[in-house]
């Protein structure tokens, strides 16, 4: 009986939503080491995701807009570098130490343009 009851309550039980939107993030970061796809097309399947996460109210990950600046780096897109940077930091204020670094690193490329 008490089985019965635990199976029945366990089938009542609510299932709690994600905390952030992962999309094909995971797949992304993965294809990136392994060298499976150049810095435009991750940029474009990463930004297909924040729009997808946008669309449905939902945050992105930690890491993901700092993976988004690293990309947009290799590309010589300094603004949306420092773009995505400052949201990650904004988004998750735990990261600003490394963020900062980061930004700081980025600065230097910047002013050689």
């Amino acid at each position: 009986m008490l089985i019965l009851s635990l199976s029945v309550m366990a089938g009542c039980a609510t299932r709690q939503q994600p905390l952030y939107y992962w999309g094909g993030y995971q797949l992304q970061v993965y294809g990136h080491f392994k060298g499976e796809k150049g810095p435009e097309e991750q940029i474009q399947a990463l930004e297909e995701i924040r729009e997808q996460a946008a669309a449905e109210g939902k945050a992105l990950p930690p890491g993901f807009r700092a993976h988004l600046a690293m990309l947009y780096g290799q590309t010589g897109r300094s603004e949306q570098l420092v773009e995505h940077l400052e949201t990650e930091k904004k988004q998750f204020p735990e990261s600003s130490a490394y963020v900062d670094f980061l930004l700081k690193k980025a600065k230097p490329a910047q002013e050689g343009k």
